[in-house]
């Protein structure tokens, strides 16, 4: 390794991925429908998907609002379930992820948001002493029924089901990780292959079950900052989501791209502890 830093922007990350990527398609099964996500506060959004890529949101407990349109992306795994994605087009680097599951009428809501420059720059050392999180990506999980009212253990619950395992995701021809889920808050991300290769880190993340072998996955990055949103079939092998991240060095303008893989597990560790 020499001294010259190997760490790659997330503008970079989506030129590499964008070529003969493993995605799926976007579909517009959401157009024309009216969904209302019931939270567990009490409040009430409706979102009109106007089309396949519009579509619009207002506080139904709250009429005097007025309603905000916006330009999202919708792919769908499995029959019924939809991972939806956005950028909040009134706030700073905040980026909305909705998993909708129409069969259980069960919702999760990631609110995510990049740091500005200035927290961006804080030192490792001083987010510790300060008793802070190593990464200064936000990411808050709002669970929510949909067109009903929420009860309690609405929504999805967190897992343990992904830890111990070791996966292989394959992006695209030429672009290859591997992740190693460790516990309930931290997994291991490598590169294997493509214009992060040999680069490697620990990170923050978090799990969802949404249904059997379907995983929400979100990890959060502290030396770039970078949030990944993806949903996980370990039946189907195959993933869909986004990474969000700044252009570049622009604190001002956002790269979210998205990413699909083909998933390969390659072993799973159980630890014999007493």
């Amino acid at each position: 390794m020499n001294n010259i830093t190997e760490w790659v922007q997330v503008g970079e990350l989506a030129e590499g991925f964008a070529s003969d990527a493993n995605t799926l398609e976007y579909t517009d099964d959401l157009a024309g429908k009216i969904i209302d996500l019931h939270f567990e506060d009490g409040s009430v959004i409706s979102h009109r998907f106007l089309c396949g890529s519009s579509l619009n949101w207002q506080y139904k407990d709250k009429p005097d609002t007025a309603p905000t349109n916006e330009i999202y992306t919708a792919t769908s795994l499995r029959k019924d379930i939809y991972l939806v994605n956005f950028i909040k087009s009134k706030e700073n680097a905040t980026s909305i992820s909705i998993v909708l599951n129409l069969e259980t009428a069960n919702a999760t809501v990631l609110i995510g948001k990049l740091p500005d420059e200035q927290d961006t720059m804080r030192p490792v050392y001083q987010r510790v002493n300060a008793g802070d999180l190593l990464t200064p990506v936000n990411a808050d999980f709002i669970q929510a029924k949909i067109n009903a009212p929420y009860s309690a253990g609405d929504g999805h619950q967190t897992t343990d089901e992904l830890i111990g395992k070791r996966v292989q995701y394959r992006y695209s021809p030429h672009e290859c990780y591997e992740h190693i889920y460790l516990n309930n808050n931290y997994y291991t991300w490598q590169c294997l292959q493509g214009v992060e290769k040999g680069l490697a880190e620990t990170d923050l993340c978090h799990y969802y079950k949404i249904a059997e072998n379907l995983y929400f996955f979100v990890w959060r990055e502290k030396v770039i900052p970078t949030l990944g949103v993806i949903m996980i079939d370990l039946e189907r092998m195959k993933t869909t989501g986004n990474i969000l991240g700044y252009d570049g060095t622009d604190f001002n303008s956002l790269n979210n791209f998205p990413v699909g893989a083909y998933a390969t597990i390659l072993n799973e560790t159980v630890h014999p502890l007493d």
